[in-house]
């Protein structure tokens, strides 16, 4: 523990949001932006490598990581003596509407909207028996493996494809992209056919893990973190780089099923060697520790940054090649680990983290609403 907080947590949430903008900075450098990335097309060996080390890993953190905050808030509510769910479904209703706006707004493919509903469910499990949430598990394990399943021998069988007619490629103009996000929606958001099935196994997944104590620097923890390395990582990885390298027809097999098998292997590496460390060691550290503690602010902000630097309409650095895209990645990195420690050396909570809170607690003033 550092200041009352867990020392692994703001890390884990830090490399998750930068690695996120890892895997999409490769859609706004993408000519014709989210539209293109969906048109397709030939990835070279380069390319296909350096998406292997981000592609759906990071997001599977996140995702792994707002499970246990969920669990964190649940057990907060319980000791305080609250009603739960109580105003944490505010919390979901804000994150939808946050949601809503990142997506129409900024990017095509937002995670907040499907976090929100999911929240929601998972709220309802979260003070239920283990054997309760596991079946949810399975469950949630299984209709996600049957849809990927089904998807892929379509792929394979010629059956399935980006339909014609799709939305424009051109990133010359904000307000048409605008337009496009809400003409394509369904386009747009289809994802969440994998997305909330995979975001309700794995919250599931991080409240039982904070529960077993898999962030602890303890025996039962390390034990934990080693067992995590070992399947994560060590079956994990090969896997993930089958499937990376295998063709365009193992997309949703390595994205939403291989992937999250390893982003349990780097939790457990990245909590192993946290707890290892001296605190606040070290400038990166204390870099992703502010990324993980305004981790809503830099999720919103790198993609703020990427769609200026990257569409047409603003420097229009895309179409470059896997090395501009990847200098662009360590630089909003290196710009938001400086940015975010800057701020909250004066500030005790990231912008939209305030904002959060305010809205958060507002109505919970009104004596009507008490």
């Amino acid at each position: 523990m550092v200041g009352g907080r867990v020392a692994a947590l703001d890390v884990l949430r830090g490399v998750a949001i930068l690695g996120t903008l890892g895997t999409n900075i490769w859609i706004f450098t993408t000519s014709g932006g989210a539209a293109g990335f969906l048109s397709g097309g030939e990835s070279g060996f380069a390319e296909t490598e350096l998406r292997f080390l981000s592609n759906g890993k990071y997001l599977a953190l996140l995702s792994i990581m707002f499970g246990i905050g969920l669990a964190m808030q649940h057990a907060s509510a319980l000791r305080r003596g609250e009603r739960w769910p109580g105003w944490y479904l505010w919390r979901s209703a804000l994150l939808l509407f946050e949601g809503l706006i990142h997506y129409v707004l900024i990017f095509e493919f937002d995670v907040l909207m499907f976090y929100a509903l999911v929240s929601v469910l998972v709220a309802y499990l979260v003070g239920r028996s283990d054997k309760v949430i596991r079946g949810w598990m399975i469950a949630q394990g299984v209709l996600l493996t049957a849809i990927i399943g089904l998807l892929t021998w379509a792929l394979f069988a010629g059956t399935a494809g980006t339909p014609s007619g799709g939305p424009p490629t051109d990133t010359s103009n904000w307000l048409a992209q605008v337009q496009a996000r809400l003409d394509y929606a369904g386009l747009y958001r289809v994802e969440a056919l994998f997305a909330i099935p995979l975001s309700t196994v794995l919250f599931l997944a991080g409240v039982r893990l904070l529960r077993a104590g898999a962030l602890e620097d303890s025996e039962r923890g390390r034990r934990i973190q080693r067992r995590l390395v070992g399947w994560g990582l060590g079956l994990g990885v090969p896997l993930n780089a089958i499937t990376s390298f295998a063709g365009a027809e193992w997309f949703l097999v390595d994205r939403y099923l291989c992937a999250p098998v390893v982003a349990f292997g780097l939790l457990g590496l990245i909590t192993m060697l946290v707890n290892r460390m001296r605190a606040e060691a070290g400038v990166v550290r204390r870099g992703l520790t502010s990324v993980g503690r305004a981790a809503l602010t830099c999720y919103i902000g790198q993609n703020v940054i990427a769609s200026i630097l990257c569409y047409d309409w603003g420097f229009g650095l895309n179409g470059h090649g896997p090395a501009v895209t990847a200098a662009l990645w360590l630089g909003i990195s290196v710009l938001l680990m400086a940015g975010a420690s800057w701020w909250l050396r004066r500030h005790e909570r990231g912008p939209m983290e305030a904002l959060w809170q305010w809205a958060h607690r507002a109505p919970q003033r009104l004596p009507a609403l008490r």
